[in-house]
């Protein structure tokens, strides 16, 4: 049965915030486990649906899986048979495109569903089906499969045609064990393509440059066991942020990696907020007195496109004129419709761009999650509105966040979840 969140706005939040692992570091490190045969300890996974689904998936392939601690687990993928692959679960997640660079450098031939997802726009995976086809992989494709074939995967330079962080991900995977130098050119940096090339590395592959956008892997023969703890989600660090700053209180986020989201806070102290950054937490006050900005999204280090949707929400109660741009999703701003719905003055420019002018008052109302950014933004409208909101479609925010309602609730927001 569907369930929804009832919340009723204007509460103070005040009190102390444990962010979970990053879901984005958790998705190719569980299918990085797949290039050993030896056991692999993964610490901090967020138990959210999306994470939980790929690790399914993993079982069911038969991999060997454990769970020794709340959010720790040992696997052994010594004994997978991608002929087992649950293709109606890898439908629903775009975390599981990432099976392909493992799968591609452990087996021969095997074949994969289209991955499902956010309704954020067409996310071909063209980039990623190009980058292996220079490792030496044939593909083809008919009806809803794709059909991957190789002998040796042979390292050689790579241009990627967009900074694509899971197109990086995977040839970073396949080309750990490939033969010879593979040399990315256009690689994504972000954090969570730097803890996968930790994990890696930790395996015993060879490789240079991560945080660049030009990365060295030297493949190599076998890779081992090893133990690793996964980052802490930059992008729920940024939704607690912002809904602490639009509503009454103070709170404290705690496992916090400041550097990660340095574009993010320095565009929040643009807009007016009050934080506080420490080498592990942030600290974080009502800010009513807010000004509009440009907000672009961008590669990192830049502005992550994954908080545009959230810092939306905190622009309707800034004086002036905003902008947000996200060059590359075209149905990104969803949400904006159901913010309008709620009072807001916004404009769309175009599928990329939209005029926000505040400050607005929203007031409650029905409304529907469109994919995981969007449901916690307007969690955090729902949080600042007059009166009840009713959020629909919260499927969509378990994809990304671990019990998200529970954290609010312990920081006095008065949310609930119902059949």
């Amino acid at each position: 049965m569907a369930e929804k969140f009832i919340i009723h706005g204007g509460k103070p939040l005040n009190g102390t915030v444990e962010i979970s692992g990053s879901k984005n570091a958790a998705g190719p490190i569980l299918a990085a486990s797949l290039l050993t045969d030896e056991d692999v300890v993964i610490d901090n996974i967020p138990l959210i649906v999306d994470i939980l689904s790929i690790i399914d998936v993993l079982k069911e392939m038969g991999a060997q899986i454990e769970w020794i601690g709340e959010r720790k687990i040992k696997i052994n993928t010594k004994n997978i048979d991608p002929k087992k692959i649950n293709f109606d679960k890898i439908s629903r997640t775009r975390i599981s495109v990432l099976l392909i660079g493992a799968l591609i450098a452990r087996f021969e031939e095997f074949k994969f569903s289209r991955p499902g997802g956010d309704r954020i726009g067409v996310r071909p995976i063209t980039t990623h089906l190009d980058a292996l086809r220079q490792l030496g992989v044939e593909i083809s494709s008919e009806g809803n499969f794709y059909y991957f074939r190789r002998d040796r995967l042979k390292g050689r330079e790579i241009v990627l045609k967009e900074f694509s962080v899971t197109a990086t991900e995977n040839l970073m995977m396949a080309a750990s064990l490939a033969e010879g130098e593979t040399k990315i050119i256009g690689a994504a940096a972000e954090p969570h393509v730097q803890d996968l090339g930790i994990f890696l590395e930790a395996m015993g592959a060879e490789i240079k440059g991560l945080g660049t956008h030009i990365i060295f892997i030297e493949g190599s023969n076998n890779l081992k066991g090893t133990s690793h703890k996964i980052i802490p989600d930059p992008i729920e660090v940024g939704t607690f942020a912002i809904a602490a700053c639009v509503t009454p209180g103070q709170v404290e986020i705690k496992n916090v990696y400041p550097d990660h989201l340095a574009v993010f806070f320095d565009k929040l102290e643009e807009t007016g907020v009050k934080l506080k950054k420490n080498s592990d937490s942030l600290l974080i006050d009502y800010s009513p007195d807010l000004k509009g900005v440009k907000v672009q999204a961008l590669p990192w280090p830049g502005f992550p496109t994954d908080l545009l949707p959230l810092i939306s929400v905190l622009l309707t109660q800034a004086r002036g004129k905003s902008l947000i741009h996200d060059p590359l999703y075209e149905n990104r701003f969803g949400h904006l419709q159901e913010l309008k719905k709620m009072g807001a003055d916004i404009e769309l420019v175009d599928p990329h761009r939209a005029l926000i002018f505040g400050k607005t008052p929203l007031r409650g109302l029905r409304i529907e999650s469109w994919d995981i950014r969007a449901g916690a933004s307007l969690v955090i409208a729902g949080l600042m509105a007059q009166g009840e909101t009713v959020l629909e479609n919260i499927f969509q925010i378990d994809r990304g966040y671990e019990k998200i309602e529970e954290k609010l609730q312990k920081l006095g927001a008065d949310i609930k979840r119902v059949q």
